[in-house]
């Protein structure tokens, strides 16, 4: 499911961690490898604590694909898109998942935990990382983004 066998980058606040440890367990069983970037508790905290890490590890070739969860996904989508690396998509369906990779080569997924029941962000998730990026005119669109 993941490209390479590289460690899947995963995290979140508070407000998704019920469905990122939910995910860490279904990952677990399926034996797909990952790196918790945290939070560790349902604890109020701040989203970009965890987003930098893990949008560093990213770029530092550590992760290939990472996931990002708080309650709307915006707020990780927005810090995540911070770094020139980074290309965060928000994603509340498989369809939306395919396009991301398909046309934006996105490479983090953010999941709006407050809006999709587990079973969604898995089909999310599935497509997500089954789909590869089309290149071509999408290249080209992608060598624009960075500052």
């Amino acid at each position: 499911m993941n490209p390479d066998d590289v460690p899947v980058a995963i995290c979140s606040d508070h407000a998704g961690y019920e469905l990122k440890e939910l995910i860490l367990d279904w990952f677990t069983e399926t034996s797909i490898p990952f790196t918790n970037f945290g939070t560790y508790s349902p604890d109020s905290c701040d989203y970009a604590d965890f987003a930098h890490p893990m949008a560093e590890a990213i770029e530092d070739e550590e992760s290939v694909l990472g996931i990002a969860i708080c309650g709307s996904g915006q707020g990780m989508a927005m810090t995540l898109n911070k770094h020139q690396g980074i290309r965060a998509a928000l994603c509340w369906n498989k369809d939306i998942a395919i396009l991301s990779r398909q046309h934006n080569n996105a490479n983090v997924l953010c999941l709006p935990a407050r809006f999709i029941d587990k079973e969604t962000a898995k089909e999310i998730i599935t497509a997500f990382f089954a789909t590869e990026f089309d290149g071509g005119r999408h290249q080209v669109r992608i060598d624009k983004m960075p500052l």
